[in-house]
């Protein structure tokens, strides 16, 4: 049975290598069936596995010896358990609804058959990411994602807007990159391995709060910053919108942005023994998730507020994580897995309805015109607004729960911007479709739902975005959490950490009760702010006050990087080109030709080829030879 999921990262990868070399010789609609179906069939091998798998002990599947040099080894293993069947579950299930969305969404593009070999290659990455049993096939498939992000972020290359959007996304995840790689190495010197089995079992020998270890979960928590969008490493995901639209969906849902999520779960064994390090990650996913709220409470453009809510929803996982809530926080990854993808599709279903128009100003009225796209839109933004008993409630409550109990100033905040994620959610579907419509005639005359290949995954991931939280429903609500039993064996090791996070149920009562209310209250403020008084965001040359400035230009944090980072590099490089390539350099090296050049030129006027000139030349060397030992 192992062997067998051996195919689950190899049909991706033979999807993307036939789609890739005969891609210009296949019909669109032959290659959309190659490039749903080989992630189908990954899913459904996926699927076996998680079912058959047996919770004793991690099973390790070993290819060969991969790298071999003096006390270094790594092997081309996988590692098959329950963290990673959850997460080869989450990417093919989604990944495969969003193949078969983008088989309708990109049919008329011209590059249709080389996305779908990009989308094949991004998904057999992130599989090659979890399912591997070392930090070095973890980081293969790290480097393998970012590589799929830039071709499909960029993947309209003609507009140099979207190239530089990919170069963006690229560049601040080589600085996280960076901060993974140090701690791969730092592991290696620390425990002699970058085996999991072997660092998790070597872990126990070091103290709690020991200096190496506080090092190697800070280098890894940078790579986590960069490749899950948290600040100051932020700024790519929003732009990485460039891209189509189930781009966008799988990048936020299924597989890229939750790698650092996935990366301190499967190591939170070292993460629980450095309480500096979770606190830090605590207080960087905390500021993440209110900074980016603020953010998409002014957005007008339908993407850029769901892209903020993901930055928003990822420092809520961190937080989660932070506090010692692995659980909470694997568990939001997959009920957000659900909801964003629907919503990310549902935008996508608009933006087509709409021509390519993205502005919610230029909206309005839709729901009559696509009834299915607005409830399924519905669905999924009641579930992202924690309202009970949709699946964002149950894990993000997880969440606030053990945050109360680590600190509850955390926990107020926390509140604060789960307020501010209803009332965004709340004011982007209110002015999208409810209302007049406010866009062209040529928009009114286009507009109808969209065909059923993009319906129908919005159907499915609608229903999982309203029941998927009865896989973990506490036990204070007299439910069962499945989830939490499964994953068991995975976390048992950071028990202490997750132990010190007891409630009582009067407490927890108390917090349930607080969030819907506070949910309900901002929900309400959106309807009658946006659809009762029907208020419109001010138009793009309007003057705004001075905080609506602020974050409409998202606290001009990218004009800062520019500014204080980017033009100093700029200016760096163009001194270093001009004063020490060109003229150092360049100098020495070209010098160094002319001096040959010239003695060669020099030289030649000796080589006469009259013998009678060398047999002359020769005894006037002798001559001298002998004078010179005479002396």
């Amino acid at each position: 049975m192992m062997s067998l999921v051996c195919l689950v990262p190899l049909m991706p990868l033979l999807g993307a290598a036939l789609l890739g070399l005969f891609g210009k010789k296949l019909t669109k609609n032959t290659a959309g069936i190659i490039g749903s179906g080989v992630i189908l069939a990954a899913f459904i091998i996926s699927l076996i596995s998680f079912f058959n798998l047996k919770a004793a002990k991690p099973e390790i599947i070993n290819l060969f010896t991969w790298i071999k040099a003096g006390d270094f080894k790594a092997d081309f293993s996988f590692q098959i358990d329950e963290l990673s069947s959850l997460f080869m579950l989450i990417i093919t299930g989604i990944g495969f609804l969003i193949h078969v969305y983008s088989t309708a969404y990109m049919h008329e593009d011209e590059g249709h058959n080389r996305y779908f070999a990009y989308l094949n290659l991004f998904v057999f990455f992130m599989l090659l990411l979890v399912m591997g049993s070392n930090y070095l096939l973890m980081f293969v498939g790290w480097e393998g994602v970012g590589l799929c992000s830039y071709l499909l972020i960029g993947f309209w290359f003609k507009n140099d807007a979207y190239n530089n959007a990919a170069k963006k996304a690229f560049i601040m995840n080589r600085i996280g990159d960076l901060g993974f790689i140090l701690g791969i190495i730092l592991l290696f010197i620390t425990f002699g391995s970058i085996n999991y089995t072997d660092v998790f079992q070597s872990a126990n020998k070091f103290a709690s709060g020991e200096t190496a270890i506080i090092c190697i979960t800070l280098l890894l928590f940078v790579g986590a910053m960069g490749k899950s969008a948290q600040i100051p490493l932020y700024t790519w995901l929003p732009d990485a919108m460039a891209g189509p639209t189930p781009v966008s969906a799988l990048i936020h849902a299924a597989t890229m942005v939750t790698a650092g999520i996935y990366m301190i779960a499967r190591s939170n064994i070292l993460f629980s023994m450095a309480p500096f390090t979770m606190e830090v990650i605590a207080i960087v996913g905390l500021v993440t998730a209110l900074f980016a709220a603020t953010i998409g409470l002014v957005q007008n453009d339908i993407k850029k507020v769901l892209a903020y809510s993901t930055v928003s929803q990822l420092g809520y996982m961190f937080l989660g994580l932070g506090v010692g809530a692995y659980t909470g926080a694997v568990f939001h990854v997959t009920t957000h897995a659900f909801f964003k993808a629907l919503l990310f599709l549902g935008a996508g279903s608009v933006i087509h309805g709409m021509s390519g128009d993205q502005d919610i100003r230029n909206m309005g009225g839709l729901k009559k015109k696509m009834p299915v796209t607005y409830i399924t839109f519905l669905l999924g933004t009641i579930a992202i607004s924690g309202i009970p008993p949709f699946s964002g409630f149950f894990s993000k409550d997880e969440i606030l729960a053990n945050v109360y109990a680590h600190n509850k100033f955390y926990w107020l905040l926390a509140v604060i911007g789960a307020m501010m994620t209803a009332f965004y959610m709340f004011r982007l579907l209110f002015l999208t479709f409810f209302g007049e419509f406010r866009g062209t005639d040529h928009q009114a005359h286009h507009l109808h739902e969209s065909p059923k290949a993009m319906t129908i995954p919005l159907i499915i991931l609608s229903v999982l975005s309203v029941i998927g939280g009865f896989m973990g429903i506490p036990e204070v609500l007299h439910g069962h959490h499945f989830l939490k039993e499964y994953l068991a064996p995975i976390f048992s090791g950071s028990q202490i950490v997750a132990m010190a996070n007891h409630l009582t149920h009067e407490t927890e009562y108390m917090l349930i009760g607080i969030a819907i209310l506070t949910a309900a209250v901002s929900i309400y403020y959106a309807y009658d702010l946006f659809a009762k008084k029907a208020t419109i965001p001010a138009a793009e040359n309007e003057e705004l006050k001075p905080i609506h400035k602020l974050v409409y230009h998202k606290y001009w944090v990218d004009e800062l990087y520019e500014k204080v980072i980017t033009k100093p590099y700029n200016w760096i490089s163009d001194i270093s080109y001009r004063f020490v390539e060109l003229r150092f350099i360049d100098a020495i090296v070209n010098g160094t030709g002319t001096l040959v050049n010239r003695t060669a030129i020099a030289l030649r006027y000796i080589q006469t080829g009259s013998i009678g000139f060398y047999i002359f030349a020769m005894t006037i060397g002798i001559a001298l030879i002998l004078l010179l030992t005479l002396i």
